[in-house]
C-alpha cells in the first residue's frame, strides 16, 4: 500500500536519513526502492541549500540536469473509479551535464504529479510503481517513459478531482548503494528538482443508465425513458448519484447513424433520470451526459423500443 503524507520542512542529512526507510537488502548490497527514494524526495524537496554554490558538509550538491516536454496520460484527464489501480503513461525529455550518467545504477530519476501550491508544498504526491525508461539520445540528453499509477481507494479523496501539476527529481548516489540510507554520506549525493512541468487533471469515474419502456409500444403512445447518473466518491470509495446535472435524452431512427437531442433534462436529488416522449417510430433511445471538471463525459448504449 502506498500513503502520501506530507512531510514538514527539514534541513540536512540527518534529517533526510532518519525520515527514509532503510532499504531492503539484496545479494551483493543494497536495493532503494521507490517508496526510501520518494521518502527522501519529500523530505528534500524546496532545500535551498541543495541549489546554492556551495553545498553545507553532509547535504546534497546541486545537479545539472532539467526535465521538459513533459506529457501525461497523452494530454487527456486521469480517470479513477473507487478500487481498480489506474496506470497512465508519462513520456518528458531530461538535458543534463556530460559527466552525469543518468543510466547509471545509482541515479534515480523521476517525474510524477502533485496536488499544492508547489512540490515543495504538496498536499497530496502520486508517483509510478515502477522506476522510468530512459533512452540516450546524446552525450547530454535522454527521452523517458514511465508512469502513474494511482490507488484511488488508498490514495485519493474527493477534493482531488481537480488540476494536479507534474514535478522532477534526480538523485546521484555516487556508488554508495551497498549502504544502508542511515550510512549514506550525503555530501557525495548529486540532487536536483524541478516543479510546475506540466498539469493533468485527476476526475472521478462516471456511470450512466438508460431504460425506454414498454417495449414494444403503440405508435403514439407514452415512453418512459428512466436512468441514473452517478459518480465514484473517493471519500467513502463508493458510487453515489450525482446531482442536478443537465443530461440529454437522444433518439436515433432505426436505420440512421445519427443522434438527435430531444430534451435536456436534470438528474434528481439521488442522481435518477425520467422522462417521457411519444412513440413515433422504432429506433434507440440513449442519455448523454456532457462532464464537469471533475467528472468525464459519459453516454449510454442506445436502448431499442419497437413502435407498432
Amino acid at each position: 500500500m502506498r500513503v502520501y503524507a506530507t512531510v514538514a520542512a527539514v534541513t540536512g542529512a540527518l534529517a533526510l536519513s532518519a525520515l527514509a526507510v532503510p532499504a531492503a537488502q539484496a545479494a551483493g548490497g543494497s536495493s532503494f526502492t521507490k517508496e526510501d527514494i520518494q521518502k527522501v524526495a519529500r523530505a528534500a524537496s524546496g532545500k535551498t541549500a541543495f541549489t546554492g554554490s556551495t553545498a553545507d558538509p553532509g547535504e546534497p550538491y546541486p545537479l545539472d540536469l532539467t526535465f521538459s516536454s513533459v506529457k501525461i496520460n497523452n494530454g487527456k484527464p486521469i480517470v479513477a473509479g473507487t478500487t481498480n489501480r489506474v496506470s497512465v503513461p508519462v513520456t518528458y525529455k531530461v538535458t543534463h551535464s556530460a559527466d552525469l550518467d543518468i543510466t547509471a545504477p545509482d541515479v534515480f530519476l523521476d517525474v510524477d504529479i502533485y496536488r499544492g501550491a508547489s512540490y515543495a508544498d504538496a498536499v497530496n504526491r502520486l508517483w509510478g510503481d515502477d522506476w522510468p525508461t530512459c533512452t540516450v539520445t546524446s552525450s547530454t540528453t535522454a527521452t523517458c517513459k514511465g508512469t502513474i499509477d494511482v490507488y484511488p481507494a488508498e490514495e485519493l479523496n474527493n477534493v482531488d478531482a481537480t488540476t494536479w501539476k507534474a514535478g522532477g527529481y534526480v538523485y546521484d548516489f555516487n556508488d554508495q548503494l551497498g549502504l544502508e540510507f542511515e550510512d549514506i554520506d550525503w555530501s557525495k549525493v548529486g540532487y536536483a528538482e524541478q516543479d510546475g512541468l506540466a498539469t493533468t487533471k485527476l476526475q472521478r469515474y462516471s456511470k450512466l443508465t438508460v431504460n425506454a419502456s414498454p417495449e414494444p409500444v403503440k405508435k403514439g403512445k407514452t415512453i418512459t425513458v428512466t436512468g441514473k447518473l452517478s459518480r465514484a466518491n473517493w471519500d467513502d470509495n463508493k458510487y453515489h448519484g450525482y446531482t442536478g446535472q443537465p443530461v440529454k435524452l437522444q433518439f436515433r431512427k432505426k436505420g440512421s447513424s445519427t443522434y438527435t437531442t430531444l430534451k435536456t433534462i436534470k438528474t434528481s436529488s439521488t442522481g435518477t433520470l425520467k422522462t417521457t416522449v411519444k412513440a413515433s417510430a422504432d429506433g434507440y433511445f440513449r442519455y448523454s451526459f456532457a462532464g464537469t471538471s471533475t467528472t468525464p463525459a459519459v453516454t449510454t448504449a442506445g436502448d431499442y423500443v419497437d413502435v407498432k
